[in-house]
């Protein structure tokens, strides 16, 4: 099955905006966050990112596509505002139906190609505890843990 990585078309974007917002949002409050920072963060996130809702310099949004159909998507970019070198996944995800295909491995390998077509040294990401597939994907595609923040809910 051939897997590949297109530009997401503008019609699409607003689309994806928003569902990307409202999971952003879910997966930080089921990380511990209330509601009311949960939102903050994700409304700061997105101003800075796609400012009038399109996506800011070098950021980097597809539509993961498998035998011409989109299976998912995936938006990278660099991690900080002018830093070319050091890149971010800022999100990735395969449609519920699709997930456990290779899907995602292969998107994470065009995603590496893409960073090193644009100047980019390293890829990093963020992945929830809870995310436990995402957690394994990586570990197996030889991310190395950074850091480890925890929490625990007191009652």
């Amino acid at each position: 099955m051939s897997t590949t990585i297109m530009p997401m078309e503008t019609a699409r974007l607003q689309s994806w905006i928003a569902s990307s917002k409202s999971e952003y949002l879910d997966d930080l409050v089921r990380a511990g966050e209330s509601v009311e920072q949960a939102s903050a963060s994700v409304e700061r996130t997105f101003a800075c990112y796609f400012p009038e809702g399109t996506p800011e310099d070098n950021h980097l949004v597809y539509d993961v596509v498998a035998d011409g159909k989109p299976v998912g998507y995936l938006w990278i970019g660099p991690h900080a505002t002018g830093q070319i070198s050091a890149w971010w996944v800022w999100d990735i995800a395969m449609d519920a139906h699709q997930r456990g295909k290779g899907f995602g491995r292969k998107a994470m390998l065009l995603a590496e190609d893409r960073v090193r077509e644009q100047g980019g040294s390293t890829l990093g990401l963020n992945v929830f505890g809870f995310n436990a597939a995402g957690r394994a994907l990586y570990e197996s595609l030889a991310y190395e843990t950074t850091s480890v923040r925890m929490l625990k809910k007191l009652s």
